[in-house]
């Protein structure tokens, strides 16, 4: 299986269709194991290949949204880090998901290999800064 950093395909179609509103709609990340197929083609969220441990709920958390903002030509969009305290975890990805709109895909995110936690600390998926060239989220 494959795991490519990007923005869905769907996601950047359903903006111009008005499905998304990143200011109030309920946005989550889920997260997955090494085997899973997460790309630009993914369209939902799904339970395959998620992760299964102690101290995570199936369908991941709910995402903090840091605002949608201007700047010059770019509008962009992030949200604060998700959290999962004492958790025991092995995940190698994230997917952002819109659990307002049936669960449609945002964002998938690439840790880069697996990372584990052992309960003994905070699971935290850090995101970057909400700037024009930083955030999740950028529209040129």
């Amino acid at each position: 299986m494959s795991i490519v950093q990007t923005q869905t395909t769907s996601f950047k179609a359903e903006l111009y269709q008005g499905i998304h509103d990143l200011t109030t709609d309920v946005i989550k990340i889920a997260l997955y194991d090494g085997n899973a197929n997460l790309n630009a083609d993914t369209t939902v969220y799904s339970s395959s290949n998620e992760i299964v441990y102690t101290g995570y709920t199936a369908g991941g958390t709910v995402l903090t949204n840091l605002g949608v903002t201007e700047s010059g030509t770019v509008a962009y969009a992030s949200w604060e880090n998700a959290e999962w305290p004492g958790a025991v975890i092995s995940a190698a990805a994230g997917l952002v998901y819109n659990s307002s709109k049936g669960n449609k895909a945002v964002a998938v995110l690439n840790f880069g290999g697996t990372y584990t936690w052992d309960g003994s600390t905070t699971v935290t998926v850090t995101f970057p800064a909400n700037t024009s060239t930083t955030a999740v989220i950028i529209i040129n």
